[in-house]
Order: structure tokens, then C-alpha cells, then sequence
């Protein structure tokens, strides 16, 4: 091969990647993609098709990845039928499962640009003003919890890395302070809390046992005689509280827990106060922002923007009311954020993360902020929230279901009982079993389920504005015609 001449095959190559030459090709490829997905969107009449995992996989699995198509409008046009045509899509007004949120555009532009520049959010030399950006965040949140300017946070992936990141952090200061054995340590937290602080328990080489529940009262809500008691006998049994964390958004009930009080318990305890609002925290921009008084005692707190901020996955933050607290999850690498970087005030965030390469996921709520503003954020929360209310309201005078507590947030719980009377409590767990799986199944709507003092309930979770109570009254018919055909076509009434 003569110097000027070139390999056929590595010019190929080179086409796929995103520099000065192919610009032209970027813009060109990344369009058909948001054309093919807004197609998609601007078509879909159903939140999901219903498949399932065993008739996906036989297409997924038939593709040979070791055989390249070679084109991106191919690659394309089979996406469309091994991922889109099956997704379960968010933004349909009857997709009212999971704390999946529909997103505001101006987030999904800041993901096409800061997946195209890729920056690193780990040190400065490989994202500069990205670091400044999720700084002034930070802040920003830091501020609306109610800290002060000794405040400080960082990025994560989600609310678990979240809640992992404050139990450690909690979990090297009660060392440092009193030197106690991990086997002594016990962290208080809610009975309707989320599942990561015991995974993050273990995590951390506590183990399950170190968590211990603190009941709820009847509105779901973290009791403050509980919490003292556990305190209290914690103490006497010669263990230690590491933190006792709190809930403002509980994943089954959108309960609140009382934060102006369990704060006093803990600050005469000296207890490290987490307050988990990954769902909560859209409330810090929300006409409602007084449900979250006495966050800002807590030492940390967990925020998820890509749940009540509207934001694509991921985008969470743990703040932190003393940034200081941070060096418990810092570690110098002479190749990475040498210890003199630090004295240069050069500012590395890999210093503050338990993550090394991370993306630069601020992007996205920085340009949601600068386009929409944030009350435009606490507006749409708002409205899932009201319809909430209303659709508590259409449940409680339905007689065909029995709900459960008025919801803070935009959560609901329920289940169908049987209009006539015979049927065994396992016989109605099995009809709303069967109903929510058979509604699944028929694609024309999606809702979750969850067991309640051992009963099997259903759930609507809401957080897309354009959900409407005739949407969720249509969803509630469809429930009780499914399970009315379930108990009807397979069991008899235990009376007969």
C-alpha cells in the first residue's frame, strides 16, 4: 500500500465516527432517528402492545450480531420492530404504573447534546463548564431545600445511588464520632420506605438486620412515638442509630412523613436525619411546597428530577446540608484528581461521587430550567397531583373498589371487591392479579400492583398531566370487567 493510497475498509470505519468530517452525517442520521420516534409518539394509540417476554425474545434472539446491516436506516427500521413497536411508552395518558414520568422537551435536547459531546463528569479536564453546571445545580436544589451556602451535592443515577451514598456517608461520620463496630449499627426507617436502604444496609457490610422498621400510622406515615421508641431501645440494647431516614413521597402511598418532628428527634439524639424525596421533590418547585416543611434539617437528601421534574433517566442528586461530609467518598489517583488538584481549587466532582466516568446528566434540567423556568416544572406536578385528588374522590364513591389512603402525592391504591358476597380474600387477590395482567396484556392500559397487609391491591401511579379523569375512570371500568370475567368464568363462591 503506497502512502496516499487508503484502506477501503478502514475508510468505512471512520464514517461512523462523530468528528469534523462526518458532522454532516450526524445531523443527518440523528434526524431519521427523531423522525422514526416521532412517528412513533405522534401514532401510538395504546401505552403498550401487550407482548410478552417469550414472544420478544424469539425475535430479539434471532438477530445475529455478528452480521452488521451495515445501514443505519436498516438498523433503524428493525428497532422499530424488536424495541419501539413494544416499548412501554410513558407519555400515554393511560400509562399509570411506575413513577415513570413523561419529559419536557427541552430536557430531550439537553440529552442530544450532551450525549454527543460526552463529557466526563469526573474531573475538569474532561468537562470544564459541565462541572460548573451541575455546581450552580446543586446550589440551586441546595437552596430550595432550605440549606445554607455550606451546602453541597452531587449527581447520580438514580435514588438508590442516592440513598447508598447518604447511608455511607452517614455511616463513616457515627464512626468517626463514636467509634462504633459495624455490628452495632441500626438505621430507623419507615415501614412504607423504600427497598434500597436495606440493599444499601447490605451494601455496606450491615446486613439486613441493621435496618429496623418503624411503624406507619394510618395515613402511611412514619410515626414519631415509633421513632422514639426505636431510638430509645436501640440505646438500651447498646446499639447505635446511624441515621434515621425519612420519606417525603413513599413509592405505594406518596405519603409525607411528619419532617418537623422526626428533625427535633433526631437533633436531640444527634441522629444523622436522611430524608429519601426522590419522589417528593417536586414539591420544592410546586404551589405545595409547604408539605416538605422541616426538610431542611435533614442532613441529606435524596432528589430524583427524573421523576417529578419531568427529566429523562437518569437525573438525581444527593444534597448534602455540609459539603464536608463529602470527603468520606474522596480518594486521590495521581492519574486522575492527584491531592494537589485540591489545593489548586481546581474543581473535580469524581471528589464528591462514588462514580468515576459519569454523564453529564445536569444538562438536560439545566436547559429545562433556562426554557421552561421552574414554576412551569411545579405547574405540571401540580396538575398530577389535583388529578389525584379528583380520581381519590371518583374511587371513593365507586362501591365496586375499596381505596386505601388520600394521597399526598399522585399515588393511589386499591382494589376490586366483588359485588356480591362468598368470595374468599385470596379468591379477590386473584381476580386483581388476573386483571391487571389481562389489562397489560390488552395494551389499553398500564397499572401496578403492591401487597398491603398482605392483600394484593392495584395502583395508579400518575405523573403525566394529560391524564384525564375520564381516562381513569374508563381504566377503572376495564379493571372491574376483567375481574368480574376472572371470578365469573373460574371460581365459585365459597357460600355456594
Amino acid at each position: 500500500m503506497t502512502a496516499t493510497s487508503a484502506d477501503p475498509r478502514q475508510l468505512s470505519l471512520t464514517t461512523h465516527l462523530l468528528n469534523e468530517q462526518n458532522a454532516q452525517r450526524y445531523r443527518e442520521l440523528v434526524g431519521a432517528a427523531v423522525e422514526v420516534v416521532a412517528d412513533r409518539i405522534g401514532t401510538n394509540q395504546r401505552p403498550f402492545t401487550g407482548t410478552t417476554p417469550q414472544q420478544l425474545a424469539k425475535e430479539i434472539d434471532a438477530i445475529d450480531l455478528d452480521a452488521p446491516l451495515g445501514d443505519t436506516s436498516a438498523a433503524l427500521d428493525e428497532l422499530g420492530e424488536v424495541y419501539l413497536r413494544d416499548a412501554v411508552y410513558f407519555d400515554h395518558p393511560r400509562y399509570l404504573a411506575h413513577l415513570n414520568c413523561p419529559i419536557v422537551i427541552p430536557a430531550l435536547v439537553g440529552e442530544t447534546v450532551l450525549s454527543a459531546i460526552n463529557s466526563s463528569m469526573d474531573t475538569w479536564d474532561q468537562s470544564a463548564g459541565g462541572t460548573l453546571i451541575e455546581r450552580r445545580l446543586v446550589d440551586w436544589t441546595a437552596a430550595r431545600i432550605g440549606f445554607g451556602l455550606s451546602a453541597d451535592g452531587v449527581f447520580t443515577s438514580g435514588g438508590t445511588q442516592s440513598n447508598l451514598q447518604a447511608m455511607l456517608l452517614a455511616r463513616q461520620h457515627v464512626q468517626e464520632e463514636t467509634g462504633a463496630e459495624l455490628s452495632r449499627l441500626r438505621i430507623l426507617a419507615s415501614s412504607c420506605g423504600h427497598f434500597s436502604v436495606t440493599k444499601a444496609a447490605t451494601m455496606l457490610g450491615l446486613g439486613t438486620d441493621a435496618v429496623i422498621e418503624v411503624a406507619c400510622d394510618a395515613d402511611k406515615r412514619m410515626s414519631t412515638v415509633a421513632l422514639q421508641e426505636a431510638i430509645d431501645g436501640c440505646r438500651a440494647r447498646g446499639e447505635v442509630v446511624m441515621a434515621v431516614v425519612a420519606t417525603a413521597g413513599t413509592t405505594d402511598f406518596g405519603s409525607i412523613d411528619p419532617l418537623p418532628r422526626i428533625g427535633a428527634i433526631c437533633a436531640e439524639a444527634g441522629v444523622w436525619m436522611h430524608v429519601d424525596a426522590a419522589y417528593g421533590c417536586g414539591l420544592l418547585v410546586s404551589r405545595r411546597r409547604h408539605l416538605l416543611a422541616g426538610i431542611e434539617a435533614a442532613d441529606s437528601v435524596t432528589v430524583d428530577y427524573h421523576k417529578s421534574f419531568f427529566q429523562p433517566v437518569s437525573a438525581s442528586a444527593l444534597i448534602v446540608r455540609e459539603a464536608d461530609v463529602l470527603r468520606h467518598v474522596t480518594y486521590h489517583a495521581d492519574y486522575l484528581n492527584p491531592a494537589h488538584t485540591r489545593a489548586e481549587q481546581i474543581p473535580n466532582q469524581v471528589d464528591k461521587s462514588i462514580q468515576t466516568t459519569r454523564r453529564f446528566d445536569a444538562l438536560k434540567l439545566w436547559l429545562t430550567l433556562r426554557t421552561m423556568g421552574a414554576d412551569a416544572i411545579g405547574q405540571l406536578f401540580d396538575e398530577v397531583i389535583d388529578r389525584a385528588a379528583d380520581a381519590w374522590t371518583l374511587l371513593d364513591a365507586d362501591r365496586r373498589y375499596e381505596v386505601l389512603v388520600r394521597p399526598r402525592l399522585s399515588t393511589l391504591v386499591f382494589r376490586y371487591l366483588p359485588a356480591t358476597g362468598g368470595y374468599t380474600d385470596a379468591e379477590i387477590d386473584l381476580a386483581n392479579r388476573h386483571a391487571r395482567k389481562a389489562l397489560a396484556a390488552s395494551g389499553e392500559a398500564v397499572v401496578a400492583g403492591t401487597v398491603v397487609d398482605g392483600r394484593h391491591y392495584l395502583k395508579f401511579t400518575l405523573l403525566n398531566p394529560a391524564t384525564t379523569l375520564d381516562d381513569i375512570a374508563d381504566v377503572l371500568d376495564l379493571i372491574a370487567a376483567h375481574a368480574r370475567d376472572y371470578l365469573g368464568e373460574t371460581l365459585v363462591p365459597a357460600a355456594c
